[in-house]
């Protein structure tokens, strides 16, 4: 079907959704079904911390575009509502934290934080007035939330009542209760970022980005001039106080400059672990990384995950064997000492209260085989000791301890259960849900697959994971060859799981897949080279990307995997999927429209060459890359547009207009060629959201569009 004008095809488009998700309530009521809205009513918690002292929590909850913040105390951990909002307005709710003496809970409304290029706060609703980013703060026995300032990031001093927080580039401060206007707390003309508090609150540290490079600074006072840490040409980052406020650490990386090398070779990152004296600035190198492929900076959440820890240790996280591990080394010199061993990955690491231990969540463990799902470990800061907290069929995730030591609070789910904060013992025991009530009565809990794991063998003989979701099987139902849907995740940092997702973008997708296999689908996500989980040498293949498209063939073997099935429609194959995930559907459909008879193409990537230019051709030096001319033609070969003539099978293209991680000139460039190629397509716009959709409603609006897509196309969801 070609598209008429956007605004008949909206209408046309919008009034097929609600005749679809009409219909399909209707079809499954009588079956006994789940509809779309019941799967996507789940209510989704972020932002969990913990207050310094005390038992007191806090978190961030979005149920269905409502986001309001609830906090809970122990011992018994009862959660509450903190705020009231009442609009799903696509107002993020991101900074959360409490004050040292658990009176209040500050938070930022407003942004998008996941975004590649920052903006306005994001507008879903199309509201005349524009939204901002603003600091918040709410008594955490409740009352009305109080307007701090406009601004970004805050943290709380340690000494309590005083907020910094970043505002155009500068850093300011204000009183916790918003007793006071906020104020400019010093002048650096290259703009700073990144406060951080010294242990006592007196002094604060901050990184001052030059554009080529970077400093370290500290503030103390008004009459005291700023102290710049070990300053060079390197560019510094991620700074981290001493205890007792005596030293820093921080990240060194080397700056910009230099003669352009091979933009197609792969090469060593360097980077090192500097220790500076906070009074004077003098610094020296406490750690440098092997110039090494394995040596060079870990692509995971935290990126170096720098803590100064109890014995005056410094513990960092590297991949030096080839997996996201946390190392501990004396702060007065020494070797590393590798805390984690083993093939598995640590990432949202925390530490305890006293220094002496860190808890993390891992996608495996010591002993175990489970690295499609995340559990927590605990391991202390001067031993290999890991100790998995959380074993089983279960996924845990972020874990926070309170600040009296006593409790580790979490976020816990399940392949059935939609996530949930949870609190358990530090020493171990029994977890306990916190706001489990909040899940509707009718969410369709136990109607959800527990999907399988499965293996197969992509070329160049990478093993690769995924998750099977067939509803048919697991019921002896439908009986026949069925049709089957390829579910490809963004990123391509991630890993998809055996469960819920910790990411609300991929909890949306893991959703869907739920969905579409109570629809009668056989759905395949795939964990494809390039994801997370499975080492360094995975998560960095060769010609992968804009070099080659390498990636590709894992969705290909995905193709004839689900072919082999005996349960499986092989002519009725689909794929569909989001960012990255929308390049990998657009390359299947243009390379292979024998293997995939329709797709749906959501915030996809589509012309490599759109962004490489910039950084290879179009700059202001005399030298370029030796290898740019050639590195663009690849790029050209590895995006879906350059095959445009082979692309044969319909899709759904689908963007918000307010992308800030792939720019929407991606999708009006596609449509163009799509619509000259005679290629079957249909586009879905959606006005002033962001690469996330923000606005609950949205993603909705999407899920829905793309499940008619596919009974259309594939005759399935009946």
């Amino acid at each position: 079907m070609f598209v008429r004008s956007f605004r008949s095809w909206r209408t046309a488009a919008v009034m097929a959704v609600l005749a679809f998700a009409a219909s399909t309530a209707r079809a499954q009521a009588a079956r006994g079904g789940f509809t779309l809205r019941q799967v996507k009513s789940y209510p989704f918690p972020t932002q969990l911390t913990a207050a310094p002292a005390g038992t007191r929590i806090a978190w961030a909850l979005d149920e269905q575009g409502l986001r309001n913040l609830f906090v809970a105390e122990g011992p018994a951990f009862a959660a509450r509502p903190l705020t009231h909002y009442g609009r799903d307005d696509g107002q993020e709710l991101t900074s959360v934290s409490i004050s040292p003496d658990g009176q209040y809970v500050v938070y930022v409304r407003g942004g998008d934080h996941g975004g590649n290029w920052t903006g306005a706060s994001p507008n879903p609703l199309s509201d005349p007035k524009a939204h901002k980013i603003q600091i918040w703060s709410v008594p955490f026995a409740g009352g009305t939330p109080v307007l701090i300032a406009e601004g970004d990031r805050p943290t709380i001093s340690p000494a309590g009542g005083v907020i910094a927080f970043e505002r155009n580039h500068e850093i300011w401060t204000a009183p916790i209760d918003g007793s006071a206007p906020a104020r400019q707390m010093f002048s650096v003309d290259a703009g700073a970022s990144d406060p951080t508090w010294s242990p006592d609150g007196s002094r604060l540290a901050f990184v001052s980005n030059r554009g080529d490079h970077a400093l370290v600074g500290v503030f103390t006072n008004d009459s005291t001039s700023i102290r710049w840490m070990a300053p060079s040409t390197s560019r510094d980052a991620s700074p981290v106080w001493s205890p007792d406020g005596t030293h820093i650490a921080f990240v060194r990386r080397p700056g910009a400059g230099g003669p352009p090398d091979s933009v197609l070779v792969p090469h060593p990152e360097p980077w090192a672990i500097w220790i500076a004296d906070a009074n004077t600035g003098v610094g020296h190198a406490l750690w440098t990384a092997p110039h090494t492929l394995r040596g060079s900076p870990a692509r995971t959440q935290g990126g170096a995950n720098l803590h100064w820890a109890a014995g005056d240790r410094i513990v960092f996280l590297a991949e030096l064997d080839g997996w996201p591990h946390l190392y501990s080394i004396p702060a007065a010199g020494g070797e590393p000492m590798l805390l984690t061993p083993g093939r598995w990955m640590a990432e949202y690491i925390t530490m305890s209260p006293d220094r002496r231990y860190l808890v993390f969540c891992a996608n495996d463990g010591p002993d175990a085989n489970d690295d499609d799902r995340r559990h927590l470990v605990k391991v202390p800061v001067d031993r290999a000791a890991p100790d998995v907290l959380t074993p089983g069929a279960g996924l845990e995730w972020t874990p926070v301890v309170t600040g009296d030591g006593s409790t580790i609070a979490f976020i816990s789910a399940t392949a059935k259960r939609p996530p949930v904060p949870a609190v358990m013992p530090a020493a171990g025991g029994a977890p306990q849900l916190v706001g489990a009530e909040r899940i509707p009565a009718d969410f369709p809990a136990a109607q959800l697959v527990i999907p399988k794991k499965v293996v197969f063998v992509s070329a160049g003989g990478f093993r690769i994971h995924g998750q099977l979701f067939d509803a048919g099987s697991a019921s002896g139902a439908r009986a026949g060859r069925r049709p089957a849907i390829v579910y490809l995740h963004g990123g391509p940092p991630r890993q998809m799981l055996l469960g819920w997702h910790y990411s609300d973008y991929y909890a949306n997708g893991y959703a869907l897949n739920q969905y579409l296999a109570s629809r009668g689908y056989i759905v395949l996500s795939v964990n494809y080279r390039l994801g997370i989980g499975y080492g360094r040498e995975f998560q960095h293949p060769a010609h992968a990307g804009p070099q080659g498209a390498s990636e590709y063939q894992d969705v290909k073997a995905a193709a004839l995997y689900l072919r082999s099935l005996p349960q499986v429609d092989p002519a009725r194959i689909g794929i569909y999927g989001g960012s990255y995930g929308g390049f990998l559907t657009a390359m299947a459909l243009s390379h292979n429209s024998d293997l995939f008879a329709a797709g749906v193409d959501i915030s996809g990537v589509h012309d490599w060459t759109a962004e490489r230019a910039r950084g290879l051709l179009s700059n202001d030096r005399y030298e370029k890359a030796p290898d740019a001319a050639r590195a663009l033609r690849i790029a050209w070969a590895s995006s879906p547009v350059s095959a445009i003539a082979t692309w044969k099978s319909p899709v759904l293209v689908i963007q918000a207009d307010d992308d800030r991680n792939v720019r929407f000139s991606q999708m009006v460039d596609l449509i163009q060629r799509l619509r000259l190629a005679h290629v079957p397509f249909e586009e879905f716009v959606i006005p002033d959201d962001t690469h996330h959709m923000l606005g609950g409603h949205d993603w909705v609006r999407v899920d829905s569009a793309a499940a008619e897509f596919f009974a259309r196309k594939l005759g399935g969801g009946k």
